[in-house]
């Protein structure tokens, strides 16, 4: 058995009870971090953690609304006291409220935008106060391919993805000398409860332009998000990743 590449590292994954966050944790968790799952429902999320018990791995329930900074902090001093440090920060929780423009209200455009894009910002700032201490830190942005192509239907997610984008290389201007890189994958269809609810035309018409011809499973993303944060990426920064299956070519 080999070497874990994420040995005695500490990750913190926000929404990470449930679909590609709980696949996320589960890799990571596998190549030997120790993880803190991050949802707003708290019994999901320490199911979640007691089955990682279960496995053998270390893991950690904490209940926040990423979209609270205050909560964000506390979530992140959490992981500080019980572990002593914060390596890995995965920036997954979001949510959709998809409508036309026109009939999109204020409140679905400001909801989304807040855990989208204000979750990711009051994370990463929360984070990179102890990562700055340790000189060390990856940090994993989960935006959509929507955030660089748009997508009618869905101006508050992409408008919110493309931000997280924006940020994303930010971080990684701001903190790079400090030993922090920071990235964002764009996953294109991924098979989740929530896209295994849309209509099955809805589905075919993604399929028809996927060279793969297939739809993207959890742990596609979780497999690119556990090489960012490992140290075959050390020099990987700034940086967006699609993963698609050749959905969109730039």
């Amino acid at each position: 058995m080999g070497c874990k590449k994420l040995e005695g590292r500490v990750a913190l994954v926000t929404g990470g009870a449930r679909g590609i966050g709980r696949a996320i944790c589960e890799k990571l968790a596998s190549e030997g971090a120790t993880v803190a799952m991050v949802d707003i429902l708290l019994d999901v999320a320490e199911k979640t953690a007691s089955e990682f018990k279960a496995q053998g791995y270390e893991a950690m329930a904490i209940a926040a609304n990423v979209a609270k900074p205050e909560e964000a902090e506390a979530a992140v001093k959490a992981v500080v006291e019980k572990y002593g440090k914060i390596d890995i920060l995965v920036n997954n929780a979001g949510i959709t409220r998809d409508t036309l423009m026109m009939k999109m209200t204020e409140q679905d455009w400001d909801l989304v935008l807040s855990v989208n894009l204000k979750g990711t910002f009051n994370f990463t700032k929360a984070a990179t106060r102890y990562m700055m201490k340790a000189r060390y830190g990856k940090i994993v942005n989960i935006a959509s391919v929507v955030g660089r192509m748009g997508n009618a239907g869905q101006a508050n997610y992409s408008a919110s993805k493309a931000g997280v984008i924006g940020l994303t290389k930010t971080t990684a201007r701001e903190f790079g000398s400090r030993n922090i890189c920071a990235n964002a994958i764009a996953p294109g269809y991924i098979i989740t409860d929530m896209t295994e609810k849309l209509p099955q035309a809805a589905r075919d018409a993604f399929l028809v332009n996927i060279p793969l011809k297939r739809g993207g499973k959890p742990e596609d993303v979780a497999n690119v998000v556990c090489f960012l944060c490992g140290p075959d990426a050390d020099y990987v920064t700034g940086q967006v990743i699609n993963v698609d299956g050749g959905f969109l070519m730039s």
